[in-house]
C-alpha cells in the first residue's frame, strides 16, 4: 500500500511538475515546493524518519527504504526524491539532542515552518576516515566556542536555516564534537563546489565563528558516538535512490528494445540485447534484496554494519552498471537531454563515493568477516 501511494503521486503530482523544469534543475521554485509538500503532508508522506510523537510518518527502516526507492524514479530523484516534497526530517543526530534543542531547531523542519537543515562531517583532508580526518577547530572561549578551519561537500548548505557541524575540541575519536550552527552567524560563509553531477555541493568556510555553548550538542567529546548510529543506517538508506533510479532505467530500455526497428525486427528481438537486459534484471533484484534484508535487520535491532556496508557498496555499483548497460541500449538517444538517463548517469557516479566510497565499504566488510 505504501509503495502504490507514492507511485500514484510521482505520477500524478512529481512528474508533471517536472517535466516543465530544465534538464539539469536542482529544485523547484519555492512557491511550487510548498504547495507539493502540502499534496504530500496531507497523504502522510512526510518526515518519514521522524517519530510519530513528534509529528512524523514513523515509518520503519524498510517503510523508509521502499519510499526512498519510488521517489527517486525522477529525472532529479538521485538529490531530490519526489522534487522534495517528502520533507520535514531535521538531521538524525537531533533525536539525541536536550528537548530544548529539539524544541528549537527540529521541531520547526518537522511542523514544515522551516527548510531543511545541512550536516557537515567531510574535510579537504579526507572524508572516508571522518574520525581522523576531521580538523576542524573549536575552541571554548567563555559561553561560546569559536570555530576556525573549513568543511568539504556540504549538501543544501547554502539555503538551509541551520546546519550539524562536527569539530575538533581535542584529540582522537573521542575529541569530535557536534554543533548547531544557525544561519547568518559571523564568520560562517559557503562557496559553492561545481562537480559532475546535476546538484553541487558547498564548502563551509569558519573563520572564528563565535557557536553559543548551548549549541553543543550531547557533551563535548562526544559528536562522534551521537553520529555513528546514524552513519550505519544511512547508508541502506542510500541504496534505495539509486536502486529506484536503475528500476526505472531499466523498465525505459524494455520499452524502447520493443519499438525499436533494427535490421528487419525489434531491438528486443536480439539476444544480446536480451542478455543485457537480463543481468540488469538479476543485479537489481539482488540489490533490492540485500537492501530490504538490511533494513528488515535494522528494524529487528541487530547489528547491521555490515549489511549496512553490503547493501550500500552493492547496491550503488550494480545501479551504476545497469544504468550503463540502458544508456548503450538506447544508443545516441541515451546521451542525449531528451531522457534522464546521462543526468542520472552522472548523479549516480557521485553515489559510488558517497556515505562512503565502495572501497571503504570493502575494508568495513573485510574488517568484520575477518574478525
Amino acid at each position: 500500500m505504501l509503495r502504490d501511494t507514492v507511485r500514484r503521486f510521482m505520477a500524478t503530482e512529481v512528474h508533471p511538475l517536472e517535466a516543465s523544469l530544465p534538464h539539469d534543475a536542482a529544485g523547484l521554485p519555492r512557491e511550487q515546493l510548498l504547495v507539493l509538500q502540502e499534496k504530500a503532508r496531507k497523504l502522510g508522506l512526510w518526515a518519514m524518519q521522524t517519530p510519530v510523537e513528534y509529528g512524523g510518518a514513523g515509518l520503519s527502516v524498510l517503510g523508509q527504504v521502499i519510499v526512498a526507492e519510488e521517489a527517486a524514479k525522477c529525472r532529479m530523484g538521485a538529490f531530490f526524491p519526489a522534487l522534495g516534497a517528502f520533507g520535514g526530517n531535521p538531521p538524525n543526530v537531533m533525536f539525541k539532542a536536550p528537548p530544548e534543542q529539539f524544541a528549537k531547531f527540529a521541531q520547526p523542519i518537522i511542523d514544515g515552518t522551516a527548510t531543511k537543515a545541512y550536516t557537515s562531517i567531510s574535510e579537504a583532508s579526507g572524508g572516508s576516515d571522518p574520525a581522523r580526518a576531521i580538523q576542524l577547530k573549536a575552541v571554548r572561549d567563555g559561553d561560546h566556542y569559536v570555530l576556525n578551519g573549513s568543511k568539504m561537500w556540504t549538501s543544501h548548505a547554502e539555503n538551509a536555516d541551520w546546519g550539524v557541524v562536527y569539530a575538533r575540541t581535542g584529540e582522537g575519536r573521542g575529541g569530535i564534537s557536534c554543533f548547531i550552527v544557525e544561519k547568518g552567524t559571523p564568520g560562517v560563509s559557503f562557496h559553492r563546489i561545481n562537480v559532475m553531477a546535476s546538484f553541487a555541493p558547498f564548502e563551509v568556510h569558519f573563520d572564528n565563528a563565535r557557536i553559543p555553548v548551548g549549541n553543543l550538542i550531547g557533551e563535548e567529546g562526544k559528536g562522534f558516538a551521537l553520529a555513528s548510529d546514524f552513519l550505519i543506517y544511512g547508508r541502506i538508506m542510500y541504496a534505495a535512490g539509486p536502486i529506484g533510479i536503475a528500476q526505472e532505467a531499466l523498465d525505459m530500455a524494455c520499452r524502447w528494445a520493443k519499438d525499436r526497428d533494427v535490421f528487419g525486427g525489434k531491438l528486443s528481438d536480439k539476444q544480446g540485447i536480451q542478455w543485457m537486459l537480463v543481468e540488469c534484471e538479476v543485479e537489481l533484484r539482488a540489490a533490492r534484496l540485500l537492501m530490504y534484508q538490511a533494513a528488515w535487520n535494522a528494524d529487528l535491532g541487530k547489528d547491521v554494519k555490515v549489511d549496512a556496508s553490503v547493501s550500500k557498496m552493492y547496491g550503488t555499483e550494480a545501479a551504476f552498471k545497469i544504468l550503463d548497460r540502458c544508456i548503450q541500449i538506447h544508443g545516441a538517444l541515451g546521451l542525449s537531454d531528451e531522457l534522464p538517463l546521462e543526468r542520472w548517469y552522472r548523479d549516480l557516479r557521485v553515489k559510488r563515493l558517497g556515505e562512503g566510497a565502495t572501497e571503504v565499504q570493502r575494508v568495513v566488510i573485510a574488517r568484520e568477516l575477518l574478525r
